[in-house]
């Protein structure tokens, strides 16, 4: 017996009117929702949205930061998988297939990386990639992980498990405390290629050095975070195909393409077991500064 497994996309979006063309009708057919998470644009940005896909949910943050963005889209996600595609054109929506595939097979948290074999960028500086080398072996050598690339933020995971990551956190160094909470969590974390292309339009809104700090004392931080609750979360399913935790796993691979993304499936019984950890939620929160 099977199981349809319904799919989630979130997408942080501000003043990316002139993105947008280049990233919504990319997103492959047969998602249960799109949303589309607004931080106060003052381009049309929801306006170009809502012509594009009519059918798109509009989110608006409460706080300012990428971080408060993804909280809101996660929260307000329906799905049983929620995937964060980033709306400057960066990410590739046509990858979203390998990334559910890659939760189906076994994973509890699909980590995109350019790094990984099969991966690339096409807009990262010498200076940017000294830096994720440099905070890839900090965080390697603080947790013990094997991440190939921490600063990319195309992720995916079980809704579920974002109550586990770091909802504490509105900027945008919530993405790599993230993948560096799954690991310690104990989620499954499965790095899957992944190419980033250059930004479509408008203006970057990360700086360099501000961004390496920020890093870095997120990182630091965390290391001096007890968790409240370190115990892993019930993990039934053992990977199955290319996906293998990163404590495990020697290489890193490239997870490929599922044939039809517009539906998947995974064994009802499968899903039952990966009950909601819901023990997790008031110790998680108490850890917020």
């Amino acid at each position: 017996m099977l199981q349809d497994v319904t799919v989630s996309v979130v997408i942080p979006a501000l003043n990316e009117a002139d993105s947008l063309p280049h990233v919504l009708p990319r997103i492959p057919a047969g998602m249960h929702e799109v949303i589309l998470v607004d931080g106060a644009s003052t381009d049309g940005t929801i306006e170009v949205a809502r012509r594009l896909m009519p059918g798109i949910r509009i989110v608006y943050q409460e706080r300012r930061g990428k971080g408060a963005a993804l909280r809101a889209g996660f929260e307000a996600a329906t799905g049983d998988i929620v995937v964060h595609l980033d709306a400057d054109g960066s990410t590739d929506p046509a990858e979203i297939p390998a990334f559910i595939e890659t939760l189906i097979n076994g994973a509890d948290y699909a980590k995109g990386s350019r790094f990984a074999r099969g991966g690339s960028s096409e807009d990262i500086t010498p200076l940017r990639r000294i830096g994720n080398w440099s905070f890839v072996a900090l965080a390697n050598g603080l947790f013990g992980s094997r991440f190939s690339d921490i600063t990319y933020g195309y992720n995916a995971m079980w809704r579920r498990h974002h109550i586990l990551l770091a909802p504490e956190i509105d900027g945008w160094a919530h993405e790599i405390i993230a993948n560096i909470r799954a690991y310690r969590r104990g989620l499954r974390v499965v790095e899957v290629a992944s190419l980033e292309s250059p930004r479509v339009a408008g203006e970057a809104k990360l700086r360099t050095f501000s961004a390496g700090w920020t890093i870095l004392r997120a990182i630091i931080g965390e290391w001096f975070r007890p968790l409240a609750n370190p115990m892993p979360i019930r993990r039934p399913l053992e990977p199955l195909g290319h996906s293998a935790r990163l404590a495990d796993a020697p290489a890193l691979v490239a997870v490929p393409v599922v044939a039809d993304p517009q539906r998947v499936a995974i064994p009802a019984r499968a899903h039952e077991d990966y009950a909601p950890a819901l023990d997790y939620a008031p110790a998680m929160f108490a850890e917020a500064d």
